[in-house]
């Protein structure tokens, strides 16, 4: 048969997300490792950011009484008019972001999105400038595009938080000869929760403004604070709205991940622009779950709110049981699905062979956060020895996962180099 690696754009994709194993074969990603991993070893899997709990039952009904009503076929290559109706009204009511219908495109899930967007708006051998640890997709659909990566870490603070480091940020938004021809935000951030501020924002629409840069986000937790503290959508923070890129989807807020409805938000020509990379990829789907979730998104359902203090009460039983490990830093997630533990005062091992040794040791498994970061990059360096751990789970597993950090914590109270003694 024809060589495979004659066209190897799927190779360079596979090669910029991480997935090309040592002897040159293709792996899982890592968040299909981590399940397997579990698996394997039957430890309570905290990895994945997928809910262990189910999407409310009006939802469902909804999508079940749009496909008894006939809304199986194509559905319109923009999407359904009443999800993007509802989508806009949506972004008015929480986070005061002014759009009509004609601003909205349906994509299948928000990482179809970003591709998509950086696909229609990458030029060949243009660079994105992302914040660091990400999303595993960025680089592979840069890749695809023909572009190059740059990062700017956010890093842990003294006090007990995260920060993005402004200067890397001001030098790679000013770098001769490499200015970014998108900058990509992803707010609340996966995996640490921090959540930009107004002020942050302006500053990088002052940048993007600069290096006439398109400003892409990733807002797919944006209904899930934990802290009160309220979402600041760019492309209201950011004077130049016009070349803000909205990304996000219903996936996380609602529990259905499986049905992959997200959508892109932006000025009617660059939808156009978007939607014509997109309609080749996808070109629609999920068709009756886009009528239920609209008529959903339309009506006074109150599960977000249940959704968001049923986390917060995950993350309650979840986090005070990492913060028992003597010796671990356990952070306070502000946001989103997930806490970060930073293990390096216990040993030596890196997050990749601690995540092993605790999941065939003492049944618990997370996410290292090397695997979101560039291999040698200073993100890479600073969680060199953190796990992320997810409290979406159900409250079984969180509670199983928190029991299991107690048992991990006794043990390290009677015999504290107990983990040192295993690297």
């Amino acid at each position: 048969m024809p060589d495979v690696m004659r066209a190897d754009l799927w190779h360079s994709m596979a090669g910029a997300a991480g997935l090309i194993n040592a002897d040159g074969t293709i792996g899982e990603t890592i968040y299909g490792q981590m399940t397997a991993l579990a698996a394997n070893t039957g430890a309570v899997n905290l990895g994945q950011g997928a809910p262990g709990t189910d999407a409310p039952a009006e939802l469902i009904n909804a999508a079940a009484d749009a496909m008894r009503e006939g809304f199986n076929q194509y559905a319109p290559g923009q999407g359904f008019p009443a999800l993007l109706e509802a989508v806009a009204q949506q972004r008015s009511q929480d986070f005061g972001h002014e759009v009509s219908p004609q601003h909205v495109l349906y994509t299948c899930g928000a990482t179809e999105g970003l591709t998509a967007a950086i696909l229609a708006l990458l030029p060949q051998g243009g660079t994105v400038l992302a914040f660091e640890p990400f999303y595993d997709s960025y680089p592979a659909a840069i890749a695809a595009a023909g572009g190059s990566l740059v990062t700017v870490p956010i890093l842990p603070t003294t006090e007990g938080g995260f920060a993005p480091d402004w200067a890397s940020f001001d030098e790679a938004v000013t770098a001769p000869g490499c200015l970014p021809s998108i900058i990509l935000i992803n707010t609340p951030h996966n995996p640490t929760g921090f959540m930009f501020s107004a002020q942050d924002l302006a500053r990088i629409g002052d940048a993007a403004v600069a290096a006439d840069a398109w400003v892409l986000t990733d807002e797919v937790y944006e209904q899930l604070i934990l802290d009160g503290t309220p979402h600041v959508a760019p492309a209201v923070a950011i004077d130049d709205s016009a070349r803000v890129v909205t990304v996000s989807s219903a996936g996380k807020s609602w529990n259905t991940t499986g049905w992959k409805i997200g959508w892109v938000i932006a000025e009617p020509e660059v939808r156009e622009a978007i939607q014509t990379v997109k309609q080749f990829l996808t070109f629609t789907a999920s068709g009756p779950l886009q009528v239920g979730l609209a008529r959903t998104l339309s009506g006074a359902s109150t599960f977000v709110a249940e959704n968001r203090s049923s986390l917060q009460q995950r993350a309650d039983v979840l986090v005070p049981a990492c913060r028992a490990v003597p010796g671990a830093i356990a952070s306070t997630p502000a946001a989103g699905y997930f806490t970060v533990v930073d293990f390096s005062a216990l040993t030596d091992l890196d997050a990749f062979e601690l995540n092993d040794l605790l999941a065939r040791r003492y049944s618990i498994v997370g996410i290292p956060v090397p695997a979101l970061c560039r291999a040698g990059s200073p993100a890479h360096t600073a969680y060199r020895s953190s796990i992320r751990y997810s409290f979406c789970k159900s409250a079984a597993d969180v509670a199983r996962g928190a029991q299991l950090f107690d048992e991990l914590a006794a043990e390290l109270t009677q015999d504290p180099d107990a983990l040192r003694r295993q690297t």
